[in-house]
């Protein structure tokens, strides 16, 4: 297959996952409070569920999902309880800009099951995947090879919209070194958090 057969695909996912939502409020708000490795790790996070939900789509178990929505709705409380937590963490920062910097390193482990948990639990990355992604890709013809074709594909397309987002957060993060301005910073990625986490728990 060539690689012109991926762009509708292509071009879709891009549109869906550059559209602001609950996961680049998160990741933009990880950036601003964590810093951007911190954010890229998320970011991955983010990837991996929604590699999680193609995979699901392709091979036909969208109904399966669905007669477990109980596992999803308790992934998608823990992905807005991980965001309010960060929420309340990054709105007490920003006084002391070593305090700030010594809290960057929140583990790559962590932070990339908690961008995973907002993917999983985010409505919009469920409906594309479920509703939109048979209007561009045939799922009755997609052999090993085109899945294969299709995770590199989102794996690159969601890197490209992501990374963007988190390295300008990450570089106003260090224009602003004052304590003043940390701390209204911080407070910004709470917002940011505490917003997609309302997000998640409120969109049925």
């Amino acid at each position: 297959m060539s690689l012109l057969d991926y762009l509708p695909y292509a071009i879709a996912l891009a549109i869906a996952a550059a559209i602001p939502g609950p996961g680049i409020a998160a990741a933009v708000g990880k950036a601003l409070g964590s810093g951007f490795r911190p954010a890229v790790w998320f970011g991955t996070g983010l990837v991996l569920g929604d590699l999680t939900y193609l995979t699901l789509a392709v091979l036909g178990l969208a109904a399966v999902a669905a007669a477990f929505s109980g596992v999803f709705v308790v992934i998608k409380i823990f992905g807005a309880a991980y965001l309010a937590y960060l929420a309340w963490s990054f709105w007490r920062a920003g006084i002391d800009p070593e305090k700030v910097e010594s809290g960057k390193g929140s583990g790559a482990l962590a932070s990339m099951l908690g961008g995973y948990s907002v993917t999983l639990g985010n409505p919009k990355t469920i409906i594309f995947y479920m509703a939109l992604l048979p209007s561009v890709v045939d799922l009755q013809e997609v052999t090993p090879e085109r899945f294969v074709g299709l995770v590199l594909t989102t794996i690159i397309v969601l890197y490209l919209v992501v990374v963007p987002y988190v390295a300008l957060a990450a570089k106003a993060r260090d224009f602003l070194r004052n304590p003043r301005a940390l701390k209204a910073l911080n407070r910004g990625a709470a917002g940011a958090m505490a917003g997609a986490a309302a997000y998640i728990v409120l969109k049925p």
